[in-house]
Order: structure tokens, then sequence, then C-alpha cells
């Protein structure tokens, strides 16, 4: 089979598409096809070997994937062969075929093309577990999304809606804003320029915003602090600026405020059943219509290079997607 294969850590330029075995199947695990798999910050991160955890050299990206079941073992039951699910993974997706527990799998909507099941597990879980779980967002209350037109962080604006909340999307570029508002951002903030946390404090007519997503970091991560209201949350979802911010601890104090760290890894090992519940409450959105996901551009297989391109360019809007049947 053909597979992504990162021999060192360097840039996506250096990563060949090569000719690899295909994966057995042991006791408790599953064989999947293979049809999309998804691109994202994190798999950007982990072929340069930046990620806060390293791969086992050599290793092939990807995290997150949809196709059908090819194979399983005897020992497994709830998956036949041509079952349609999504999966996640520590890495595997941009393969063909990979080889994977039972438990990493989800049943697929059959109404849920490929393309949107790879690009929907992570961001959405992870915009309905930090909002819904750690965030305790209700309905009323309002919710600022920093890089808001970026996978997870338009997930983010959409499922906020459906929980009921105000959304104020803040993007750097007029067409990401756009974007955000078109998946149902309520008001939009431009913060690469001076003043916008003054737009903010005019858009909540002074109180500030209640919940705060943050998958972005850096220097924008404190500014925004400061723009929390009373008892407000600020949700730590990632660090795509590059950098990890410090938060001077007199800032909470003086604000009431709540910084909660959020890491989709940890959730399925350490909350299994609240993990299951989310997901549940995912698929009956995506069953009722009332969720649309967000497909990013679509790259055929050859082109993962430039998937991973194009997912750290500031034009980049949703989540980018390798089609690999």
């Amino acid at each position: 089979m053909k597979a992504v294969v990162v021999e060192n850590y360097e840039a996506i330029d250096n990563v060949a598409l090569k000719d690899v075995a295909q994966p057995d199947i042991t006791p408790g695990m599953v064989r999947v096809r293979i049809q999309a798999a998804s691109v994202g910050f994190v798999d950007g991160l982990k072929v340069r070997g930046l990620y806060q955890t390293r791969d086992p050299l050599p290793f092939t990206p990807g995290t997150e994937f949809a196709g059908t079941v090819d194979a399983v073992a005897p020992d497994v039951e709830g998956f036949a062969p041509g079952t349609p699910v999504i999966g996640m993974a520590r890495s595997g997706g941009l393969a063909e075929y990979i080889c994977l527990p039972a438990s990493a799998l989800f049943v697929r909507p059959e109404d849920v093309a490929p393309e949107v099941g790879a690009s929907f597990f992570a961001n959405y879980l992870t915009a309905l577990y930090s909002l819904k779980v750690r965030g305790t967002l209700r309905q009323g209350e309002t919710l600022l999304v920093l890089g808001a037109a970026g996978g997870v962080g338009i997930a983010a604006v959409q499922v906020a809606k459906l929980l009921g909340a105000s959304v104020i999307a803040a993007a750097s570029t007029e067409a990401k804003r756009q974007f955000a508002t078109a998946y149902g951002a309520d008001a939009v903030v431009d913060y690469t320029v001076d003043g916008w946390r003054d737009e903010i404090k005019t858009l909540t007519s002074g109180r500030g915003v209640d919940v705060i997503f943050d998958p972005v970091g850096g220097d924008l991560s404190l500014q925004a602090f400061r723009s929390i209201a009373w008892n407000g949350r600020h949700l730590v979802v990632g660090f795509a600026a590059g950098s990890i911010p410090a938060l001077p601890f007199n800032l909470p104090l003086l604000k009431g405020g709540a910084l909660l760290g959020v890491d989709l890894a940890q959730i399925g090992r350490r909350e299994p059943d609240v993990r299951d519940q989310l997901i549940a409450q995912l698929f009956a959105w995506l069953s009722e219509k009332t969720l649309l996901p967000v497909v990013g551009k679509i790259f055929a297989f050859q082109d993962f290079r430039d998937a991973f391109k194009a997912m750290t360019t500031r034009s980049a809007l949703g989540k980018m997607v390798v089609r690999i049947d």
C-alpha cells in the first residue's frame, strides 16, 4: 500500500509517498481502508518534530480519517467489513490502510461523506467538550472565538450557536471574518489592529465576554483574557501562534476568571462516558442537519504536501483534507 512516510523530522517538502507493507490484523484490531484524512496544525508540528511529544521514526502522519472497514479480528464485534467509520489515532492516517483498536473507531452515518468525516471528529468534539463541559457555556452568554476561521475555530462558532450563545469571532483578514459570519458568528473583530479590545467592550456593553475559546496562544491570549467578564472562563485549546503565553496570576484574581485546559487526546482515556455522550450529540446534530460540518480545501493523495502548506497560510479556511480513495 502507499503511505506518507516521515523518516526524519523535517520540512514537509522532504517527506515522501512510499510503498509500505499493509498492516496485519491482530486480536482486538480493525483494518480500515482510508478514503480521506485531514491535515491539521498538530500534524504539521509532528512532521517537524515540534509537537509536545514525538512520534518514533519512521512514522506516517495523520491523526484523523474516514473510510470503510476492510477486515476485523475474530474477537471484534460491531464492525463488519464495509462499515463506514470515522477514526482517530496517534498517527497513520495518511495511508491507504490503517490498523487500530476497535475502541478508536465510530460508525459514520451513511449520508456523511468521507471528506466531511475526516475533518469532523477532532474539531467538533474539541469544540463541544470545551464549550459544554469545560467552559459550561450557557444560553445567552457571549463567547469570543480566537482564530475563528481555522478548523477548530469555525467548529466552535457553530457549536456555540447550537448551545444558544452569542458569538464574537476574531480573525485576521476580511475573508476570514466573512467566513465566520457565514457560519453563524454574530459579530467579528480584527485582532491585528489596535483597539480591538475596545470593540469587544462596546459589543458586550462594557461587560466583557463570558467564555474565550483559544486555539491560538501567544500575546493574543493575554490580550483576550483582559477582556473577560467577571466569572469568565478562558479555554486553552492550542498554540497555533507558535508561542505559549505566561499569564500573570493577578489577572485571574482581578477578573474572577478561570483558565481551563482542553486536551482532546486525554478525553477518551479519562472521561470515556463523557466522550461517548458528546459524540452521540454530534451525530444527532448531523442526522438532524442542524450541524453542517465545514470542509476546507480538498487535495489529491499525491498532493499531500500542498495540504500541509495550505494549512499554515494566513488564507487557510477550515481544515485541509486529503482524499486517499
